[in-house]
């Protein structure tokens, strides 16, 4: 059985909860975008557990049978990104979430709620 996009993220953004993660925040993007229909931004507190974190993802969707198309910066583990096609996930460290300010590049997208509750912006 194949999951649905919202399911991918739903599942990832628990994993990410699951490793502590902070300023969780989906987004839908599929009014604004043309390459995927979710982003997942978080952040994590050192190079560490933002590598952490995307191993806890990387470990859930897995077990299902999804694999990342693609990952960049999980060596240097400043701004993590992870391509699963229909979701596109971003874990950062706080001042490169902050320099780089995603959420308000994409402000248009809905955002949708998380299991840690309203997200909190950065």
């Amino acid at each position: 059985m194949s999951l649905s996009a919202e399911e991918k993220a739903h599942l990832s953004t628990e994993a990410a909860l699951d490793k502590k993660a902070s300023h969780v925040v989906l987004l839908d993007v599929r009014r604004t975008s043309s390459f995927t229909d979710y982003f997942l931004i978080c952040s994590g507190s050192s190079d560490r557990q933002v590598q952490t974190i995307a191993d806890a993802i990387d470990e859930s969707l897995g077990k299902r049978g999804i694999a990342a198309l693609g990952v960049e910066g999980y060596q240097e583990a400043r701004w993590v990104l992870m391509d699963y096609g229909d979701l596109v996930i971003h874990i950062f460290q706080e001042e490169t979430r902050r320099y780089y300010d995603l959420e308000r590049l994409w402000g248009s997208a809905a955002q949708l709620p998380t299991p840690q509750g309203s997200p909190v912006q950065p």
